[in-house]
């Protein structure tokens, strides 16, 4: 997983590294963005959890039109948008965020679905992780787990003088 922001324009808007896996471990969604069937673009927010190795976990239906997608064009960007403040007498916004490049990756096998259903528990339900853990086993096999391989990654932010 390489982190790297050299390709950002605006090098004094650079997010550090360590804000960044911040950012990417305990942000509550991010937004996928892949080609579509008729070679537009479609993106979708949604729930996700981070392997803290080199890949996110998305869970969906078994079926649809992200799916349809990621099975034409496995390459997907993923953006996670962190905190963010409108400073209307600036006329601007202060922010920060990151975007992942990635493949994804479906048709895993039972144990890794399994573990990554444990990690959403972890991240989203952690006080309920024994009921959590019942629920995913009765929903499993109605339930897809996409797996984002991340190739390359970086992130941006913008800090105003408030002076």
């Amino acid at each position: 997983m390489k982190f790297s922001n050299s390709d950002i324009r605006r090098q004094d808007r650079l997010l550090d590294e360590k804000r960044a896996v911040e950012l990417l471990l305990n942000s509550e969604y991010g937004v996928i963005s892949m080609a579509s069937e008729s070679n537009s673009i479609y993106a979708v927010p949604i729930n996700y959890v981070w392997d803290r190795k080199n890949s996110i976990y998305l869970h969906c239906a078994k079926e649809g039109r992200k799916l349809r997608c990621m099975d034409l064009n496995p390459k997907v960007s993923f953006c996670i948008v962190g905190n963010t403040n409108v400073l209307s007498s600036k006329f601007t916004t202060e922010y920060e965020s990151i975007i992942l490049e990635c493949t994804a990756r479906r048709n895993l096998l039972e144990h890794e679905r399994m573990n990554a259903l444990e990690i959403f528990i972890d991240k989203y339900s952690p006080m309920d992780k024994e009921t959590g853990i019942k629920y995913a086993r009765k929903s499993f096999f109605r339930t897809e787990i996409v797996r984002l391989d991340i190739e390359k990654w970086s992130g941006k932010s913008k800090k105003v003088n408030k002076h």
